[in-house]
């Protein structure tokens, strides 16, 4: 079993993307087979790159406001917002509040 506190993981930068910090706060390094969950942190009006994968991830919102960018349009996203992001969506998250937008992402091990 492992416990700690997000906030103990370094946060990396997310690619190229300007004002996006992204922590692996669980990963195949902690013994975890199948799956990692990020922790996704976008400064106020800065926002993921639009982008899409192979494969689907499921995202919770914890803290901040913003929007969420997929196939049918920009939808409102919060804290206790929840996304499922199906394979093959282009999508991207923006930032539009004064405080971080941070959420929970949880994607399969790429093989």
């Amino acid at each position: 079993m492992i416990v700690r506190d997000f906030r103990e993981v370094p946060a990396s930068a997310a690619g190229d993307a300007e004002g996006v910090g992204l922590r692996w706060v669980i990963s195949k390094s902690d013994g975890a087979p199948n799956f990692a969950m990020r922790v996704v942190e976008v400064q106020p009006g800065r926002a993921t790159p639009l982008h899409k994968h192979a494969w689907e991830h499921e995202v919770f919102v914890i803290e901040g406001q913003g929007v969420v960018r997929g196939n049918e349009g920009d939808r409102p996203i919060q804290y206790g917002s929840v996304i499922f992001m199906p394979c093959n969506e282009t999508h991207q998250f923006v930032n539009q509040g004064s405080e971080v937008l941070r959420f929970l992402c949880l994607i399969p091990h790429l093989p």
